[in-house]
């Protein structure tokens, strides 16, 4: 049975945000995930997950001007201080409440540039984050994101993601692979989920339903299929529930295997 992990940018919504580890907790979820944190103190989110008993599996690193359009700075020309100083804080909050991974979002290609322009910028710049990573305990993930969502992302397809990982070569610089996007993007989820898993460099999983992000109990995927699936591979790692509710949160866990 997969472990899941409510996230609490999406999932709860009806509750203030220090109130959603409680109300995880309360529908047994095994741990929690979020996108961006930071307008919380890290000391009074640990202490509500704490008392929740809930680890906060995964977060996001400062995306640059997100109001703006910004979806990440990693693979933006003239942003290496600006993507230092937001890894440099996603560390730093996460070491306070003791967040394993963090996920640094590439950006969004600026109008007239070619991805391949800016492949060995990000490349070089994920290499330093991934030390600086390594050096508080914490892996770095990478995620392929639709264009549909986020028209104009850097990274979109699971092959280049994984091809980013291995150019890098740093042992806790992983992807993070949300088969919605998977799905929207190229399909053939199970056969990606069995060739991508066995090889070690997938550090956290997502869904949500296809195509209208809802929960994952209608659409084009199959997730009781999925999930034999992810447990057949012997996958060890969390399952984050990053999909928005149709209504309630908790009316909506019908999904749940045994839910």
């Amino acid at each position: 049975m997969p472990r899941f992990a409510a996230n609490l940018s999406l999932l709860y919504t009806e509750h203030s945000f220090l109130d959603r580890p409680a109300a995880a907790a309360r529908d047994g979820f095994a741990a929690v995930e979020c996108q961006f944190p930071y307008e919380h103190p890290a000391a009074a989110l640990s202490e509500r997950l704490a008392s929740a008993g809930l680890p906060l599996v995964l977060m996001n690193a400062p995306p640059g001007d997100w109001a703006g359009g910004e979806r990440g700075l990693a693979c933006l020309p003239g942003r290496n201080d600006d993507f230092r100083r937001s890894v440099d804080e996603a560390l730093v909050y996460a070491q306070a409440v003791d967040c394993p991974r963090v996920h640094v979002m590439a950006g969004c290609l600026p109008q007239g540039t070619e991805r391949a322009a800016l492949q060995a910028a990000y490349i070089e710049r994920l290499a330093w984050a991934a030390a600086q990573a390594a050096t508080a305990g914490v892996d770095l993930l990478i995620e392929p994101i639709n264009q549909r969502d986020m028209p104009g992302y850097f990274l979109n397809r699971q092959d280049h993601a994984h091809e980013i990982v291995s150019l890098v070569g740093a042992a806790n610089l992983k992807v993070q692979m949300d088969l919605y996007h998977c799905q929207v993007v190229e399909g053939d989820v199970a056969m990606k989920l069995r060739h991508y898993l066995p090889q070690g460099r997938v550090g956290h999983l997502q869904i949500a339903g296809v195509p209208a992000r809802q929960e994952p109990d209608a659409g084009e995927l199959n997730f009781a299929y999925l999930f034999e699936v992810i447990d057949a591979l012997g996958y060890e790692g969390y399952v984050g529930c990053e999909y928005r509710p149709r209504a309630g949160t908790s009316e909506g866990l019908g999904w749940r295997p045994g839910g």
